[in-house]
This record gives structure tokens, sequence and C-alpha cells, in this order.
């Protein structure tokens, strides 16, 4: 049981904390679901139209804290490869 008014505060702190980073985190995910989705479909156009929207989402991540500098930059060179691999083929 918290009893300590800063433990208090840091509590609800975490809380507040807490949902932002899953909201932050869940729609990040998503944006990066429905880019892979246009590039299992084929849809290369699509996918490049959509691709500098992806890597604004991943850096808006990075600045937030939510996502590392480095993970960031292998998600966005993985999903520019995929792009590249697909249009080649």
């Amino acid at each position: 049981m918290i009893i300590h008014k800063s433990a208090l505060k840091r509590a609800r702190q975490n809380l507040k904390r807490n949902a932002r980073n899953r909201a932050l985190r869940t729609a990040l995910r998503t944006v990066i679901k429905n880019y892979r989705a246009l590039l299992a479909a084929k849809d290369f156009e699509s996918a490049q139209a959509n691709l500098p929207g992806v890597h604004k989402a991943i850096d808006r991540a990075v600045t937030k804290g939510v996502l590392n500098k480095f993970t960031a930059a292998r998600y966005k060179s993985r999903l520019t490869v995929a792009l590249n691999k697909g249009q080649a083929a």
C-alpha cells in the first residue's frame, strides 16, 4: 500500500505514461502492419507512397521514447529493402 505523497504522485505519473506509450506503440505497429500488408498484396505503388508516412511514424516513436533509435533504423532499413526487393522481382 502506497502511503507517501510522492509515491502516490509517481504511481499516477506511471499510469499516464504507460497509457501514452501503449497508444503510441499500438499506432506504430498498426502502421507497420498495414504497410507490410501492401507489400504482401504486391501493391508496390501504394507502398512506395506510404513509405514516408511509415518512416515518420517510426521517427515519432523514437522522439517520444517508445523506440530505441537503432531499432528504428533497423525497421526503416528492412521495410525499405522489402519494398525494393518486391519492385525488382
